[in-house]
């Protein structure tokens, strides 16, 4: 099969690879569509790899080629959504269904090949199978779907709140979408690209709010009365909206962190002392799982995308055949030339 190999930093190449051998409780995924995720980046443009070579990928779906021996719930011709995380189940973590805290786990397209390949190996567990309305497309953004959900039920948001969405990336915009689903009373997006602000608009938020904008400030305290937000959702994993965060933040608020930061971030006494004054709840917020694996986060995605009230058309910028990697990663060497999420596809 065609695979996009990385074999060192900035080196990644459509190469010839071995199909996959099937474990007995594995299925053979024809990959259709797959997409890059931030995490990839520093992977093939840094040294966040685990290993070379390595075929990435973890945002997927596709139809079932082959299945193992003792594979009992999916067929041949199945439609299914890739679930990347392999935890060990016997730990401590797995056993209490906190399966992303797995010391042991493995993980589909970082610790093993993935899915930027014409067929990829999983586990039957981690194969979703989809309802033929949902697109392949869409299919592979149930994976960060997830993610951003999977925030909002960790802090057990339950709507009525003023909701500050730091960030209008991916994530961010279905941060979004999840929480006017679940019953936000309104929903501000923070963001310096105008682009993002205005598909933020399209996709439902009430408010948005450029933090380049001289009197920013003066925005957000008359959106919430003075008082700030009830509930702050970081999703960019940067020095500033970390920091902004706290300001933001109500008394009594829950404030999430699910961006991942890159670099050191400081904070002075007197920011970081908001925390004690407005005696906010801080949590972070580490990938899509829940019990029964891979949890209702999953579920949720395809129920809200079957009934037409998630939009993930919308966050798709490019696509590119499989054969183009190289072109695709072309566009992230351009400063702020990304717009949205680029997916490979394979026919």
């Amino acid at each position: 099969m065609k695979a996009a190999v990385l074999y060192a930093k900035n080196d990644i190449r459509i190469d010839e690879t071995e199909i996959p051998e099937l474990k007995p409780n594995e299925v053979l995924v024809k990959v259709k569509a797959t997409g890059i995720c931030g995490s990839d980046l520093p992977r093939v443009f840094g040294d966040a790899a685990h290993h070379y070579p390595i075929v990435l990928g973890h945002e997927f779906s596709g139809v079932v080629e082959k299945i193992g021996s003792a594979v009992v719930k999916l067929k041949v011709g199945d439609r299914v959504a890739g679930v990347p995380l392999k935890p060990c189940n016997e730990c401590h973590d797995c056993l209490a269904g906190n399966f992303a805290q797995c010391k042991f786990y493995s993980f589909i397209g970082s610790r093993v090949n993935g899915s930027w390949a014409e067929y990829v190996a999983i586990p039957e567990v981690n194969a979703i199978p989809l309802d033929e309305s949902i697109s392949f497309e869409e299919a592979s953004l149930v994976e960060p779907s997830a993610v951003a959900l999977h925030a909002l039920r960790l802090i057990q948001f339950q709507g009525g709140e003023h909701v500050a969405i730091l960030g209008g990336g991916n994530i961010g915009l279905l941060t979004l979408q999840w929480a006017k689903i679940l019953g936000a009373q309104d929903v501000t997006v923070f963001d310096i690209d105008q682009a993002r602000l205005k598909t933020a608009r399209l996709l439902g938020a009430d408010y948005t709010i450029n933090t380049n904008e001289v009197g920013f400030e003066e925005a957000w305290k008359g959106i919430t009365g003075n008082k700030g937000f009830g509930i702050v959702m970081e999703t960019a994993g940067s020095d500033a909206t970390m920091k902004l965060s706290f300001e933001l933040a109500a008394n009594k608020a829950k404030v999430c962190f699910i961006g991942t930061p890159v670099r050191d971030v400081t904070f002075s006494h007197k920011q970081f002392e908001l925390m004690n004054r407005k005696e906010f709840t801080l949590t972070g917020s580490w990938m899509s799982y829940s019990a029964p694996f891979p949890g209702a986060e999953w579920e949720l995605t395809l129920h809200f995308l079957k009934e037409g009230r998630l939009n993930l058309h919308e966050l798709i910028y490019k696509k590119f055949p499989l054969q183009d990697v190289e072109q695709a990663f072309e566009l992230y060497r351009k400063p702020n030339a990304v717009k949205g999420k680029i997916i490979f596809t394979n026919q």
